[in-house]
């Protein structure tokens, strides 16, 4: 599609936008009405929302529209698949420069509708308007299906940490793009399009998962979270964790320990959880360390001792998310 979004217009970029969109089952009123109605057969509604700046989370030198779509989309139903419930839709807030292509956001709504796809959600509405700044807002809603959400403040002295999906693989990846380079391409996928795994949030609950989140600001920071919420001390063990050969030699390349990437590293949009240890887990979840009574403050250890190194990402704080 040729032109700017200027020359198309609000409505015409609105229609073009939901003309790509796919439905779900749980969807009763979709776009093109004053708001959507999705189905809430638990009762309970979990929602999330999240944003995207132009040069703070993404740039377009090194992600394409399709690849913002599918990343703003995964890093928000993440949240719910955190929370134990499953997602269900997603609603868009778009603000564009009006000399934009039209086929920027055209591709962005295609990104968003394959990961929708993914998780088993679709896209509901949204708005768009005319600004300087690309800007994309999301909100997911999700279901619980009749279980208890897995909040931060559950895990008890006793438990064990586990995780599934991904760790420093964004980072590594990140690592890669700021020295110019585009590759090994997995890493740099995996900044580009975090794959989270959905259906081991809701699993984890039927499970018995006592605390669990996703992995968006560091492993050591979310888990953070975690320890804080519960009033614990969680301790990781580092050689519980397993770092590709692969991002071994990235890091011998560009001087950086991969494992600061692994414990700090975000937006890979891992679960972890804390579960009692008489559960048995699943080979997808990997036990990497266990809650302990708080020795003062709750915090988190490696290999019982503080991790001193800087990382994890606070948005008023120092590090690059871009």
């Amino acid at each position: 599609m040729k032109g700017t979004v200027g020359e198309l217009g609000e409505f015409g970029l609105i229609r073009e936008l939901t003309s790509r969109l796919t439905t779900t089952p749980a969807v009763r009123v979709g776009p093109g009405d004053d708001a959507a109605v999705v189905a809430a057969p638990d009762r309970r509604v979990v929602a999330s929302t999240d944003i995207l700046v132009e040069g703070r989370h993404f740039r377009r030198d090194w992600s394409t529209a399709y690849d913002v779509g599918r990343k703003a989309a995964a890093q928000n139903l993440a949240d719910i698949a955190a929370m134990g419930a499953v997602p269900t839709a997603l609603l868009l807030g778009l603000v564009v420069p009006a000399e934009l292509p039209v086929t920027w956001p055209t591709e962005l709504m295609d990104g968003l509708r394959d990961e929708c796809q993914v998780a088993g959600a679709s896209v509901v509405g949204g708005d768009v308007v005319r600004g300087d700044t690309i800007t994309v807002s999301i909100t997911a809603l999700g279901d619980l299906r009749n279980q208890e959400p897995v909040t931060r403040g559950g895990a008890q002295p006793g438990d064990l940490v586990a995780v599934t999906g991904w760790l420093g693989w964004s980072a590594a990846g990140f690592a890669v793009l700021s020295r110019g380079f585009r590759s090994p391409r997995a890493f740099v996928e995996a900044h580009r399009r975090p794959e989270p795994p959905y259906h081991a949030g809701p699993a984890a609950a039927g499970l018995g998962a006592t605390a669990m989140c996703d992995v968006s600001d560091g492993l050591i920071a979310d888990l953070g979270h975690i320890a804080e919420a519960s009033k614990v001390r969680i301790d990781i063990r580092s050689g519980q964790i397993d770092i590709p050969t692969q991002m071994n030699d990235i890091g011998q390349a560009v001087g950086v320990d991969p494992m600061q990437w692994v414990l700090t590293g975000g937006e890979d949009h891992a679960i972890v959880a804390t579960f009692p240890p008489d559960v048995k887990l699943p080979a997808r979840w990997k036990v990497i360390g266990e809650v302990l009574n708080p020795s003062a403050l709750p915090q988190v250890t490696v290999d019982g001792a503080p991790w001193t190194s800087k990382g994890g990402w606070d948005h008023f704080g120092g590090e690059v998310e871009a």
